[in-house]
């Protein structure tokens, strides 16, 4: 049976025979969206044929639901097949207008009414609560082990050779390998929870019509793990794809530290740097492996602002084990997309 006819039987078992399909922006895997209107009620399908898995995405969500969050409801699923018929929780991002568009309203508390501040205050308020919430059992472990293999696999097996046009010398590797060591050893001792692990605007929807913590729409949280809880803060405030004023990024630690008295302030904030450093590298040689293996070029537009956030991560005292590291092997010149690589 064709993908297309499996898709087609099951939309017509849950009564979306007659509905109209438009296609979703497709995120960096190999999932497929689609938007479904003329059906019971507005929906979206996640195409996810094997080997990706939905299995994780639906355990989540019903864990996200229980503690009262705004998890797209689950219409339907058909886990061997790889679909799953959602709630459609719309199109409003939490994405930030244009900086050069807020004049002087940027002085004055981004204007009244729906800013930037009750979109970041909500969603911190989210990430506190499942943060706060014990975890699910079973999850992956996204610690120092992890984060280190995910950060050197896209720096050295593909950031690497595109950018110096050879593999990586083991002299490189090994150092890199001790850096990342040092630079995690102090997340091994701090607290866990639940991390999303991609918690940033273009995965959370507004929903002002509804009340407290549902404000927020959460999506693609398939990945979740158990981690640190700074990895999905730095997350959400140093996006890579988009431009997070600093009042804003500045409002929402505070907030999250004021919700968070268990914490010990110093400790976050190097944590916070610490994790903002990994994920920045990971995801600026992340462009590439998408562009190269998944011919995917466009994903390069955010190497830029990625590069320009790693350089920010890297000042942090916390962080000088992998800014040490770069210095020794890879000259700021290089510190960008691979010459010959475009968006």
């Amino acid at each position: 049976m064709s993908r297309e006819t499996l898709i087609a039987a099951f939309l017509a078992r849950h009564n979306y025979a007659a509905a109209r399909a438009a296609p979703l922006a497709q995120d960096a895997s190999f999932r497929r969206y689609l938007r479904l209107t003329g059906g019971p009620r507005p929906a979206v399908l996640m195409d996810a044929p094997p080997p990706e898995d939905v299995r994780p995405f639906l355990r989540i969500a019903a864990h996200l639901a229980g503690i009262g969050l705004s998890a797209p409801e689950i219409i339907a699923a058909d886990p061997e097949s790889g679909l799953v018929l959602e709630e459609d929780l719309g199109d409003a991002l939490l994405t930030p207008p244009p900086l050069e568009g807020l004049g002087r309203e940027a002085d004055q508390g981004w204007g009244e009414g729906e800013t930037l501040f009750p979109m970041f205050d909500s969603a911190v308020d989210a990430l506190v609560a499942i943060q706060r919430a014990a975890p699910p059992s079973g999850l992956p472990t996204w610690d120092a082990t992890a984060m280190a293999q995910a950060a050197l696999g896209t720096l050295l097996d593909w950031w690497w050779p595109a950018a110096f046009a050879a593999p990586a010398p083991p002299a490189v590797r090994a150092d890199f390998t001790a850096a990342f060591a040092t630079l995690l050893h102090p997340l091994a001792g701090g607290p866990r929870c639940l991390v999303h692990r991609d918690f940033f605007a273009g995965n959370l929807i507004w929903l002002p019509d509804r009340a407290g913590l549902r404000r927020v729409g959460i999506l693609d949280f398939q990945s979740a793990a158990l981690g640190h809880p700074a990895y999905d803060l730095a997350s959400l405030l140093q996006d890579a794809r988009r431009e997070i004023p600093q009042p804003v990024a500045d409002r929402a630690v505070a907030r999250y530290l004021a919700a968070r008295p268990d914490l010990d302030p110093g400790a976050f904030h190097a944590a916070y740097a610490v994790c903002a450093a990994q994920r920045h590298l990971r995801v600026a040689c992340q462009w590439v492996r998408l562009a190269r293996r998944d011919h995917r070029p466009h994903y390069l537009a955010h190497g830029p602002r990625t590069w320009r956030l790693l350089q920010a991560a890297l000042r942090h005292p916390a962080a000088a084990p992998l800014a040490a590291a770069m210095d020794r092997w890879i000259p700021p010149a290089k510190r960008a997309n691979p010459q010959g690589l475009t968006a």
